[in-house]
C-alpha cells in the first residue's frame, strides 16, 4: 500500500505544506528574502513554462464555446475545475479569462501527462 492516502489527507490539513498537490505552485521551491532589518519573507520560487511551440506538440485542439469558462474546460478536461491552470499554461495568455473570451477561437488543452506534468510532477518546473 502506497502513501497516497497520507498524502491525500495531508491536503486537508492547513499549515501542512504551502500549496496542495492539484495547485500550479505544488512542488515549487520556496524561498526566503532576509531584509536589511532582519526580517525573513518566505515566497514561492518561480515556475518556467515551455515555449508555446512544445506546447502544441503535447496538447489537442478545442474551440471555445459561447459563454464557456476557464473553469468549466478543467473540469471537462482533468475532472477538476480547479485544474483550468494547466489549459492557461498551454496558451499564450496573462488572464485566464482571455482563453474563453472569443467564441469559435482554437485554444490549446494539454494532453494527460504532457508539459503540464513535465519534471517532477504535476504543476513542477513550470513558470
Amino acid at each position: 500500500m502506497g502513501i497516497e492516502p497520507y498524502e491525500s489527507a495531508l491536503d486537508e490539513v492547513p499549515g501542512a505544506h504551502p500549496y496542495p498537490r492539484s495547485s500550479r505552485y505544488a512542488g515549487i521551491g520556496i524561498g526566503v528574502h532576509t531584509g536589511p532589518d532582519g526580517m525573513e519573507v518566505r515566497y514561492a520560487k518561480r515556475r518556467l513554462l515551455p515555449p508555446p511551440a512544445e506546447a502544441d506538440d503535447e496538447s489537442v485542439p478545442h474551440v471555445v464555446g459561447s459563454g464557456e469558462r476557464p473553469d468549466q474546460l478543467g473540469q471537462r478536461y482533468f475532472g477538476d475545475s480547479a485544474q483550468w491552470w494547466r489549459i492557461a499554461d498551454a496558451n499564450p495568455v496573462l488572464e485566464p479569462r482571455e482563453l474563453t473570451a472569443e467564441a469559435g477561437a482554437e485554444i490549446a488543452v494539454p494532453l494527460p501527462g504532457g508539459f503540464a506534468d513535465g519534471p517532477g510532477g504535476p504543476g513542477v518546473g513550470h513558470g
